[in-house]
């Protein structure tokens, strides 16, 4: 699922007031990590992730991984918090066309 600039934008601002739910730390992604980012991105539809690392090339690394394995859609990273979209079958968000 592509994105519009729109729907993007919306996403962006129904994600700022958010706080990171999942926060990957000096132990880096795990199984246990990526676990609990499915189980978040099943119950909110859409999510911060807090990426500790002081590296650019790694948190990029990060971010494609979290997106490859959880099949999610990357909104916008921003620092170190990576924001993370992946609608369910209820439908929580609606996104405009």
């Amino acid at each position: 699922m592509n994105l519009t600039n729109k729907q993007k934008q919306h996403l962006k601002s129904l994600a700022h007031p958010l706080k990171p739910i999942v926060m990957i730390g000096s132990n880096g992604l795990t199984e246990g990590v990526i676990a609990e980012i499915e189980l978040a991105l099943n119950h909110h539809e859409l999510i911060k992730v807090k990426v500790s690392t002081e590296e650019r090339e790694t948190k990029q690394l990060i971010a494609s991984a979290i997106v490859r394995e959880t099949q999610a859609i990357e909104v916008q990273m921003i620092g170190s918090i990576l924001v993370l979209y992946r609608q369910t079958t209820d439908k929580k968000i609606s996104l405009p066309k």
